[in-house]
């Protein structure tokens, strides 16, 4: 009984929002991109399912997104850490995307000055549903327009250039994911919240806590002022 109550609860919500086919989630990915920025809302984006529990995950038929990555030619790309990865579609080629996730690196830093990858997440975030970034990939969008006269936040050791690429940006120091129109996340893992806070905000809050209950997870509390609080990190080396 509370899984068919479930099912009723998450189609309702479906319905309310607008939400009714699957959507394409597109990751970006580049040469010394952090793994885990891409590879940590990869895992949420595609364990996601409707229906709660391990059987559902068996297969891919009740999964409400499509997930794949995107990078500027097919060639296969060198993560940190030296992790080759051959990206599912090239610029060319990618179907729609729904959310654009735009991860980070020190891989971000030649890109700033790269014409054709600027102009890529400028004219995919145009017809997205959702913008997101991951770490430094917040330096890609403010170098991309899409940050301008907004809030958000990057990895600790990026927010001063971020605040020097775009001065109208308000950058948020203390937050964990920052949500304004555009949804930022701070370094690394917490790409991970930040998926889960886009799969509960299309999804229901019943759903991202079984996605995070799966990946056996535990969420950072959201306040009421909905941003999630950075932890405590110590002073750059």
């Amino acid at each position: 009984m509370h899984l068919y109550a479930q099912a009723i609860t998450i189609l309702i919500h479906r319905q309310l929002t607008g939400l009714t086919m699957r959507q394409n989630v597109g990751i970006f990915i580049f040469d010394d991109v952090e793994v885990l920025d891409f590879a940590g809302p990869f895992e949420v984006f595609s364990r996601t399912r409707l229906m709660p529990g391990l059987a559902s995950r068996r297969s891919g038929d009740d999964a409400p997104y499509a997930v794949f990555t995107v990078a500027e030619r097919a060639a296969p790309i060198t993560a940190t850490g030296g992790l080759v990865v051959t990206p599912t579609y090239d610029f060319a080629t990618a179907p729609a995307i729904d959310v654009l996730v735009v991860p980070g690196g020190w891989g971000t830093r030649p890109l700033l000055q790269h014409r054709p990858v600027l102009d890529w997440i400028r004219a995919t975030a145009s017809c997205a549903r959702l913008v997101t970034s991951v770490c430094s990939g917040a330096l890609l969008l403010a170098g991309s327009g899409m940050l301008a006269g907004k809030r958000a936040t990057t990895h600790w050791g990026a927010l001063d250039a971020l605040e020097q690429i775009d001065p109208s940006i308000s950058v948020v120091r203390d937050a964990r994911v920052v949500h304004d129109g555009v949804i930022t996340s701070a370094g690394i893992s917490a790409g991970i919240d930040m998926a889960l806070d886009v799969v509960e905000v299309s999804l229901g809050v019943a759903v991202a806590n079984d996605t995070a209950h799966y990946m056996e997870y535990r969420r950072f509390v959201q306040p009421s002022s909905g941003e999630q609080p950075r932890p405590a990190t110590r002073d750059a080396p």
